[in-house]
């Protein structure tokens, strides 16, 4: 009897995979994809858009014409200054912060339907999705926050295109360093009823602390402590000393609506003020960074 024995099955051909090495050039190019889809998800999103308006409007028109006219009645040292002049800073630094946050919050979603996991692992470094991230939601609120600016006639601050500049500029750099404070909160959160709930609870002290609604001097020791240690605050006087460096303000309303913000008697300079948004911008971006390279 003859045995037959089988050839042996042919070994399955294995298909290469060739992954992309990490380099600056995929990072950079991954920031950009990220950025480039903050951009389309704003824009279609137009509930959003008109909603991100609707409040900082309502702020400027109908509480500022409120005050003005509170303060045209009663013996308040107004004098020749409208009140919108006074809050328009203020709701400017406020659009881009509602509009940061909400941007931030786009990781929680992204991670409440997967979408995030998968950019996590892409070929690229996650400190690359990090940035696109924070850089794409400060041009969002810096969109959101120029229709606020193209109002500035309404408020009685003038049309110079180099304070308009200006305040596009700075609401840039809050836009950025509030985008990271939301991207850090936000790595960890699991449910967009939690983020929300926690922004809430820190956007409205950082709101009402920040000099947005009402000057910072002759403040109780308590209150005016709470504000030097607001990082909006921070945001905020820039935007405000920009706009009276361009409105003929007599000498007692610059003291009295534009007192910047003081250390202990000294009056800090705009440019540190700057330096303290970038910085603070940088490092929370950093920690967010950390945050997602310990993410799941």
């Amino acid at each position: 009897m003859t045995t037959r024995t089988s050839a042996p099955a042919p070994a399955a051909e294995v298909v290469r995979v060739s992954v992309p090495e990490r380099s600056v050039r995929h990072d950079l190019r991954a920031v950009r994809i990220v950025l480039h889809r903050e951009l389309i998800r704003f824009w279609r999103d137009k509930v959003r858009l008109v909603s991100g308006l609707v409040q900082p409007v309502l702020w400027l028109l109908v509480m500022g014409t409120g005050l003005s006219n509170l303060m045209a009645s009663g013996s308040g040292p107004a004098g020749d200054i409208d009140l919108k002049t006074f809050i328009f800073p203020g709701v400017c630094a406020m659009s881009v912060m509602f509009t940061a946050m909400f941007s931030a919050g786009s990781i929680v979603w992204d991670r409440e339907f997967g979408f995030l996991r998968e950019m996590l692992v892409a070929p690229v470094s996650r400190s690359a999705i990090v940035i696109g991230k924070c850089v794409g939601g400060a041009f969002v609120a810096t969109v959101q926050g120029t229709v606020i600016v193209l109002l500035a006639g309404l408020a009685g601050v003038p049309y110079d295109p180099l304070l308009l500049l200006e305040l596009v500029g700075l609401m840039f750099l809050g836009a950025f360093a509030l985008t990271g404070f939301g991207v850090m909160m936000a790595a960890r959160i699991r449910s967009m009823q939690s983020f929300f709930g926690l922004m809430q609870m820190a956007m409205m002290p950082m709101m009402f602390l920040s000099g947005a609604l009402y000057p910072l001097n002759g403040l109780p020791t308590w209150l005016s402590v709470l504000t030097r240690f607001n990082p909006l605050t921070y945001a905020v006087d820039p935007l405000r000393q920009a706009v009276f460096r361009h409105l003929d303000a007599s000498p007692a309303l610059e003291r009295t609506f534009n007192p910047g913000v003081t250390w202990n008697g000294w009056v800090v300079p705009v440019w540190l003020e700057v330096v303290i948004v970038v910085l603070m911008g940088v490092g929370l971006m950093g920690v967010a960074i950390l945050e997602f390279r310990r993410a799941d």
